[in-house]
């Protein structure tokens, strides 16, 4: 495994994460504890160290099985991140909640959920302009941090063009952006990178698969059940594409070379990536996911890399 650092903070962060939004249950399977601690566990020792959740993911319901896990395991060793603004009624169903006092009470929460005394990386979640420019939130925000209840702000951008929110983040003293960067979706490095390397800040790149598209294993006209959040994307738009992924592997991936690592090392190096966070339903994708760290050159040469 390799590592970077995020941003201009003092936290190292494996180049790969765990990506875990699937845990909610809104991604075609439902989960249980022993399988997640198996993925977890199996994570660890590979070198990841980055878990990144919401208090949406179903009802803390991802939170609450990760909590579990680290319950057994050394909190320290794992770098947490969670994310705030929202509540999960059903499958696919949430409402907003952005006032400082819902946000606090989302934050004791998730603490409790996670069965940890600190969050690493706090990250306002997909929320409008009007939401984010609230600086009494992110005054009671900071306060937590002083409590170090948190160690780390972030903002997870809802739009992957959102340049308003990205080039405050040092304004309201956040440390990263996550943002949806595949090679899909090329958008962010037109306007949202350039300003995270300005600023120093830390870059999770989230859904690097494109919802596993990437992942090579589905053909155009492919379906997906409904309890699968593929199955409400725009199916002209999944058609195209499925066929660009064709074309991808037929033009771009090498032979021989997994097509989902090849996916994920594409992203990590662009400069501006610190890490991405793909999702795993079994311990065969997270050894698969680890592996997309072999494909960066040896001599990593990437702005953020560090030696551990």
């Amino acid at each position: 495994m390799k590592y970077r650092k995020l941003g201009k903070t003092d936290v190292n962060v494996s180049v790969v994460g765990i990506g875990t939004w699937q845990f909610g249950g809104e991604w075609g399977k439902d989960f249980n504890q022993v399988e997640v601690n198996q993925m977890l566990y199996r994570a660890k020792k590979l070198g990841i160290n980055l878990i990144d959740t919401a208090e949406c993911y179903g009802d803390h319901l991802s939170e609450s099985l990760i909590g579990h896990f680290l319950k057994q395991d050394r909190r320290e060793d794992w770098v947490l991140a969670t994310k705030f603004g929202h509540h999960f009624h059903n499958n696919f169903e949430r409402t907003n909640h952005w006032s400082p006092e819902e946000v606090l009470t989302q934050l004791e929460d998730s603490l409790r959920t996670l069965q940890t005394d600190y969050i690493d990386l706090y990250q306002f979640h997909s929320g409008s302009d009007e939401a984010f420019d609230n600086d009494e939130l992110w005054t009671m925000l900071d306060k937590q941090v002083q409590a170090g209840k948190i160690r780390h702000l972030g903002i997870s951008i809802g739009s992957n063009d959102n340049l308003h929110q990205t080039e405050l983040a040092t304004e309201v003293k956040a440390s990263a952006i996550q943002v949806v960067y595949n090679r899909l979706d090329k958008v962010p490095e037109e306007r949202v990178f350039p300003s995270c390397q300005q600023q120093n800040l830390g870059v999770l790149a989230r859904v690097p698969l494109a919802s596993g598209y990437l992942s090579g294993k589905y053909k155009p006209g492919a379906s997906f059940t409904e309890n699968d959040v593929r199955n409400n994307h725009d199916v002209k738009k999944q058609a195209e594409q499925l066929q660009l992924v064709e074309s991808i592997s037929q033009n771009e991936v090498p032979d021989g070379v997994n097509m989902a690592q090849w996916a994920l090392a594409w992203c990590l190096q662009h400069p501006a990536v610190t890490t991405v966070i793909p999702g795993c339903k079994n311990i065969e994708q997270v050894e698969s996911n680890a592996r997309a760290a072999n494909l960066i050159l040896e001599n990593d040469e990437h702005p953020q890399a560090v030696n551990i």
